[in-house]
């Protein structure tokens, strides 16, 4: 797994969606249910993973454009360096977008709290998380933030064709942790 930056998010709390699925709060990296902080590509702070190589930085933008943080749940990410094509079922190597520097910061503490099923068919940005998005937490064992438990299970579920259909790939592997605003 490679580090791939932050995110503040703010977390919806068991959607109907997903009843059934006993979701506490919903701790996917789309940004479909749970919000992200703001609309942020438009700002261009990014880094070459889509997120944040700091909390400082998403700060520095939340301030200077007015964005209220309140409320919001800061997740670092890390990466399995391959995604997944179901339409010729390859692993295939996964790189940042050189046109932006990162430079990630990594956390003093954080928290794993599982990991997620990501689609980026545009290359870019998470987009689906169909977990949550699709409501596969109802089908498939998830936990209480509706993210897998282990590498192992997302990376066998993915292989296994359980999330075939459920969006446009390629599918990404994301572990989520939870950490602190600095």
């Amino acid at each position: 797994m490679i580090p791939v930056g932050y995110l503040a998010m703010h977390v919806i709390h068991c959607p109907e969606s997903l009843d059934g699925a006993s979701v506490a709060g919903v701790y996917s990296v789309s940004g479909c249910l749970s919000k992200d902080f703001a609309d942020y590509v438009n700002y261009w702070k990014h880094n070459g993973y889509w997120f944040f190589d700091s909390p400082k930085i998403i700060q520095d933008l939340a301030t200077a454009n007015g964005i209220d943080l309140t409320g919001t749940t800061l997740f670092f990410y890390e990466l399995y360096e391959l995604q997944f094509d179901d339409a010729v079922n390859t692993w295939t190597p996964i790189s940042s977008d050189p046109s932006f520097p990162t430079q990630i910061v990594l956390p003093n503490c954080k928290t794993l709290e599982g990991f997620d099923v990501v689609t980026y068919s545009c290359g870019t940005t998470a987009e689906c998380s169909p977990l949550s998005c699709n409501a596969l937490a109802t089908e498939l064992e998830s936990n209480q933030h509706c993210l897998m438990e282990s590498f192992e299970r997302a990376k066998q579920l993915v292989e296994g064709g359980k999330f075939r259909n459920s969006e446009p790939g390629p599918f990404r592997v994301i572990s989520v942790y939870s950490t602190i605003w600095p």
